[in-house]
């Protein structure tokens, strides 16, 4: 992707720029991408996203691959090691928040739905686009995020506020906020 043009955040490094040609905005269903998501989306909280990327690879380690099965699985002992994992984030309620989501998603799959139909519900089943002005910041949330971030909470959901919630949205293409 050569002649790709990207905003000012995805040319800060080659991780980004891969992030931005390879996976954000773009529109994702597996279940198991979603569920990562989620997942890194959380631990951005406070953070850059690009400290969360580039450590991609030791969250997926950290986290079973982002299998829901086996993270609902996680126990306390679980929990306490993955403090004490200097390759991630060391947040013990970020930690307990995706243990605790796998748990809900798990739910999901039992009731016979996907976490994909339960994502996707938000929008309509249908990307949403956004469009912005010249140099204009994406929105740190919506009403439409914030709705979302009820609803998960609701549902069982850790660390799910609305500008996470947003953030998740423009990841995995909900909203189109693509250049």
């Amino acid at each position: 992707m050569s002649n790709v043009k990207r905003p000012a955040w995805a040319e800060q490094s080659p991780a980004m720029q891969d992030y931005y040609d390879h996976y954000w905005g773009l529109p994702e269903h597996d279940d198991r991408q979603l569920f990562e998501m989620l997942s890194l989306e959380l631990f951005q909280a406070g953070l850059t996203w690009r400290t969360i990327w580039e450590r991609r690879e030791a969250f997926e380690r950290a986290f079973a691959s982002f299998d829901v099965d086996r993270v609902a699985a996680f126990t306390a002992a679980n929990i306490d090691r993955l403090c004490q994992d200097r390759t991630i984030i060391r947040n013990r309620r970020k930690i307990s928040a995706v243990v605790t989501n796998a748990r809900v998603v798990q739910g999901l799959h039992q009731a016979g739905q996907t976490f994909d139909g339960y994502v996707w519900q938000f929008v309509d089943h249908q990307p949403q686009q956004l469009i912005l002005a010249a140099n204009e910041p994406l929105p740190a949330q919506t009403a439409q995020s914030q709705a979302m971030a009820k609803r998960f909470k609701a549902d069982g959901f850790k660390f799910v506020g609305p500008t996470i919630m947003y953030s998740f949205m423009t990841a995995v293409g909900l909203v189109n906020a693509r250049i």
